[in-house]
């Protein structure tokens, strides 16, 4: 299993911190590995909704079916499959003079043959974790306003 773990520091209220990242189609924003993601589930976001997701890595696309499996105001996890891989964000939240501390930890397992590959692709995984530091700010900024 690979475990990549950020701490980010956002200046924006917990609570449009966490409505905006519970709506996974943002990850079209935020995630670096993502091309397409779009909710297949009908209504407002709430824990059980899915999205099709749609992820580039190392030059192949991949299809993930995604469940947003726990929304609390401070904890939102989803969980994504296909034959491959399952990949499971956790996201938890607590209030920062204002701002928000978010804790982002991603663990990617591969499965059948796939495993063998697991400690050759930590770096690369690592690599996005830190393209994700950056890209989270500035889509947070773009869709929420730049906090002055």
């Amino acid at each position: 299993m690979i475990d990549v773990e950020r701490v980010l520091d956002l200046p924006h209220p917990v609570e449009e911190v966490v409505a905006f990242l519970a709506d996974f189609s943002h990850a079209e924003s935020w995630d670096p590995g993502t091309v397409t993601c779009q909710q297949i589930s009908p209504g407002p976001v709430a824990a059980g909704t899915e999205w099709h997701n749609v992820s580039e890595f190392r030059g192949r696309r991949t299809q993930l079916r995604y469940r947003l499996a726990l929304m609390n105001p401070d904890q939102l996890t989803f969980v994504g499959r296909n034959e491959t891989v399952t990949s499971t964000d956790d996201m938890r939240f607590e209030d920062c003079q204002g701002g928000t501390r978010l804790a982002y930890h991603a663990r990617i397992q591969f499965h059948g043959i796939a495993r063998l590959a697991t400690p050759l692709l930590k770096r690369e995984f690592e690599r996005l974790g830190d393209e994700v530091s950056e890209r989270l700010p500035r889509a947070l900024d773009r869709a929420l306003g730049s906090a002055s």
